[in-house]
């Protein structure tokens, strides 16, 4: 019963946070006009300022590159993008169906997300010129190749198309681990948010590993994609080998 009380204020709190985070950035574009730039560093402050306090407990490992370049990081749970943002600032890539979610939703949308379908193929041409655009701009990008959250011990396959931009533009990848010490903080299959949300967050604290790699580059596209999977591939055996319940 206690944990179901904790993780209810944590979801509240969770709101509150939002709700703040969407009336900043509104108030900031109304009276000193739109920058999505002050809108990504609004929440990476909100966000680290957040997300210890409902409970999440960072063990990072690496820096952060301070370059223009894709970020590629595998994929287990919603929590994911707002992990990252913590230590990075970029321009996010979500699947287009997170815009429609109540209140999150919106404050994607303001705080700077590029929304893909993922199964419209036109789509993914105007997101890839999308993400070309803003790299040329000097904005950063975050991506998640694989497009989806699974509980695989390693990546599945990755999609290309990113890959294969920053080898034809000559920007870097950087690629980035993800992982939860306990695999029931994975969100998948047909898991509700809210379920998982007062199911999870009831717990005192959900440890969450992240590990940043040097920057690559490669004019082969492809070759570039495998180095990166290779990369986040070995770092997610390294780091589940360490956890103590396994």
């Amino acid at each position: 019963m206690f944990k179901k009380i904790r993780a209810i204020v944590r979801l509240l709190f969770f709101i509150g946070y939002l709700l703040f985070m969407i009336v900043e950035i509104l108030l900031k574009t109304l009276f000193l006009g739109k920058d999505i730039r002050r809108s990504i560093r609004t929440r990476h402050r909100l966000t680290r300022w957040f997300l210890p306090k409902i409970g999440v407990r960072f063990h990072i490992d690496g820096n952060s590159p301070d370059t223009i370049g894709i970020f590629v990081c595998n994929h287990r749970s919603y929590l994911d993008p707002a992990i990252i943002a913590c230590n990075t600032f970029f321009l996010p890539i979500s699947k287009a169906e997170v815009a429609n979610w109540p209140i999150l939703g919106y404050c994607a949308r303001i705080s700077g997300v590029l929304f893909l379908k993922r199964e419209n193929t036109g789509s993914r041409k105007i997101i890839l010129d999308g993400i070309g655009e803003q790299l040329q701009a000097g904005m950063p990008i975050l991506l998640f190749p694989e497009g989806t959250t699974h509980a695989k011990p390693t990546t599945v396959e990755f999609r290309p198309g990113s890959f294969l931009l920053a080898a034809r533009l000559g920007f870097p990848v950087i690629p980035v681990m993800i992982e939860y010490q306990n695999p029931a903080d994975y969100w998948i299959d047909t898991d509700s948010f809210l379920a998982h949300f007062i199911r999870r967050f009831g717990e005192k604290e959900i440890h969450v590993h992240v590990h940043y790699g040097s920057p690559m580059q490669d004019t082969d596209g492809l070759a570039l994609m495998q180095s990166a999977k290779n990369w986040i591939d070995t770092e997610l055996l390294k780091v589940q080998s360490s956890f103590t319940f396994q």
